[in-house]
């Protein structure tokens, strides 16, 4: 039997497809067969709901056609047939029909689940401009409301008000609405998502012109997000009548404005576009932003104003797999286009946030230690830009290398080579005198000769780095600038009051590790400094993460490793997105991790990905690093982020200042966390 912790549905998820089946001209025997054919792959492949274009089952470009009493009863019946033929399949289906109801002939979007009619909505906006002319047939069903339609022996609801909703499925809350009807100002949908769908769907017909495409994906791209839902389209295809018209059969699934998937346009075959949504994420978006409930009530509430139908849908909970990309590297885009615009963007915030702070403070100096590794690297380049910018002399930068006990030479010789690259003012302080005296001063074994590496050891050169810093900035008519990251905050890998915790300005704290490392990356490729500088960066990127703080073992010569002690900066990285921007359950991440890292092979990854993009994570260790991050990230590490200090917000994927998106008690505890994760996330799928 699978373990539910395979199953999509288990994590608030749910299928849905954009179908685009062979239309005809009018031939409504061929639309049911076509249309229950593509129920049935549907429901094959796991779909939750599925969305037709608009009127599939009456045909769209007849025209006049749809004022004969034949097409007409044709047509009612094939609504019946259709429900009857597909009793046995679990989607929910969005089917298109023409319909009379009271004298007057609609253009609807007819809801069917497992044999049964659920509902009818009519469309709102009939378009009768170019080569529109929908007024001539159809009568809009704008503010029709409460209202019921005879289909075979049953009254179904019928009107704009009406939401379809899973009683057994939390968030699988389904709108309707038709073409013409999101091109309207507004939408019908937007209603909808304010009464509580989660998933906004449009039968569309419209024909294809040049561009019209992109305004599609710009309106369904818009919409998702405005409306902090999914956003499902399908548009008609071939088979439709050509006198003056041609179609291409688009079809689209967006989530809070992310294109998650689209057809092949102009497809000879029909063509089920399916993509998982996430509820959860989309409920937990719409309880952190105000602004949707605001929305709400400013519009009256529609809540009060729709009716919601509901249906038991009897989700499997089987393993149907993952019919969604999910970045190994969250807060860093695959495609390369928008890497580099988003690299950019993260550094120019940077680099603009920095010289305003610098420019504010009146400073004559920008004091800042450099050990060669990652961090201060990427600060200290920041620096530089910065300087430029403000038309000072890279000079005003006071670079420091301040060796300890473990200091290696390669790193150490790296931090010399990047600051005379960059022409600041270099300088060296060794800090062991001064460390050796204080652990003296504190009676410490290691003054004794004794190899006692504890976390005194480590803090004791931290702490003596820092308190340099600041009294040379002190004595130099400077400020601090800090080089800790918001991969390390998130962790608490930081010492309270020393350099990656405390700083005049923390230019990093928005940024997490592993955007840091193409951030450099994009520094190279494009060119930001010259060539000498460019080889030290890369040399540095190469270079395994340590703090240097512990002696290298005696026996192996291994240098203390930072992931070995608290996992890998990619699987933390992927914890900390989804449990600060998103708010998802221990067991969800884990979930998305599982399918994100389980396979090396997956992808093809560009080549300025760095090599631990290509590994696998099993789920016991994936289990493992997150259990770990938990305990780091809510017990015993806000009482350094709640004291932190100034530094710009980079990341849409969130940041951890308490004065913006993160605010938590410094004392709170891990539990609910962990118990969540340790009931719903077995050990071993075996």
């Amino acid at each position: 039997m699978t373990h539910p912790f395979r199953s999509i549905h288990r994590h608030q998820m749910v299928r849905v497809a954009a179908a685009t089946p062979l239309a005809s001209v009018g031939d409504i025997a061929a639309n049911v067969a076509a249309t229950v054919a593509m129920a049935r792959d549907a429901d094959a492949r796991g779909v939750d709901c599925v969305v037709f274009p608009e009127l599939n089952l009456t045909s769209y470009a007849i025209d006049d056609l749809h004022l004969q009493s034949a097409q007409q009863q044709a047509s009612m019946a094939a609504v019946i047939e259709v429900a009857q033929a597909t009793a046995a399949f679990a989607p929910l289906l969005l089917v298109g029909a023409a319909l009379v109801r009271n004298g007057r002939l609609y253009n609807t979007a007819v809801a069917l689940h497992r044999g049964r009619i659920l509902g009818v909505v009519p469309k709102s906006f009939l378009p009768n401009y170019r080569e529109y002319y929908e007024k001539r047939w159809f009568a809009p069903g704008a503010g029709l409301t409460g209202l019921t339609i005879r289909l075979g022996d049953e009254d179904v609801p019928f009107g704009t008000d009406l939401i379809f909703a899973a009683d057994d499925l939390p968030g699988f809350v389904v709108h309707a609405e038709i073409c013409e009807d999101y091109w309207a100002p507004t939408p019908p949908s937007t209603a909808g998502a304010l009464a509580g769908a989660l998933v906004c769907c449009n039968l569309s017909a419209s024909n294809i012109v040049i561009g019209k495409a992109r305004e599609r994906m710009l309106l369904a791209a818009a919409q998702s997000a405005r409306g902090t839902c999914a956003y499902v389209y399908s548009a008609a295809g071939p088979g439709e009548s050509t006198t003056d018209l041609a179609w291409d059969g688009q079809g689209l699934i967006y989530e809070l404005g992310e294109l998650l998937a689209e057809s092949h346009r102009f497809a000879p075959e029909p063509e089920l576009v399916v993509a998982d949504i996430d509820l959860e994420r989309l409920m937990q978006e719409r309880l952190r932003t105000g602004t949707f409930n605001d929305a709400a009530i400013a519009a009256g509430d529609p809540e009060t104003r729709f009716r919601r139908i509901v249906f038991t849908h009897r989700p499997a909970l089987a393993d149907t797999g993952l019919e969604r990309r999910i970045r190994r590297f969250p807060f860093v885009p695959d495609d390369p286009a928008r890497r580099d615009a988003d690299c950019y963007e993260a550094f120019n915030i940077q680099v603009a946030a920095l010289a305003k702070r610098f420019a504010a403070t009146g400073s004559k100096t920008l004091v800042i230690g450099v050990s060669g590794g990652l961090d201060s690297t990427h600060a200290l380049i920041v620096a530089a830009k910065a300087m430029d910018r403000l038309g000072r002399p890279r000079s005003d930068i006071l670079g420091f290398t301040m060796p300890g006990f473990a200091t290696g030479d390669t790193t150490k010789a790296n931090a010399w080579a990047l600051m005379r690259a960059l022409g600041c003012t270099a300088d060296e302080i060794d800090i062991r005198p001064a460390a050796r005296q204080m652990l003296a001063d504190m009676g410490h074994p290691f003054a004794a000769g004794e190899p006692v590496y504890d976390v005194t050891f480590e803090n004791v050169q931290a702490g003596l780095r820092t308190d340099y810093l600041f009294r040379l900035a002190n004595q130099r008519g400077g400020i601090v600038l800090g080089t800790g990251d918001l991969s390390e905050l998130a962790l608490g890998w930081c010492t309270y009051g020393v350099g990656d915790q405390m700083s005049h300005y923390a230019v990093n704290a928005g940024v997490p590790k592993t955007l840091i490392q193409f951030l450099i990356r994009w520094c190279i490729r494009t060119d930001q400094y010259d060539a000498a500088t460019d080889a030290i960066l890369a040399t540095i990127l190469a270079q395994e993460i340590s703090p240097e703080l512990v002696p290298a073992d005696a026996m192996t010569g291994a240098m203390q490793s930072t992931e070995s002690m608290i996992g890998p900066y990619a699987l933390n990285d992927f914890f900390a997105h989804y449990v600060v921007r998103h708010g998802l359950a221990p067991s969800k991440i884990a979930f998305l991790a599982w399918h994100a890292w389980r396979d090396a092979a997956a992808g093809q990854w560009p080549e300025d990905f760095p090599a631990d993009a290509r590994v696998a994570y099993d789920l016991p260790t994936i289990r493992q690093w997150l259990e770990r991050f938990l305990v780091r990230f809510f017990r015993t590490s806000q009482f350094k982020r709640s004291a932190i200090p100034n530094g710009p917000k980079v990341s849409a994927g969130g940041a951890l200042s308490p004065r913006g998106d993160w605010r938590a008690p410094s004392d709170g505890t891990a539990t609910v966390w962990l118990d969540e994760m340790r009931r719903n996330v077995p050990e071993n799928l075996s």
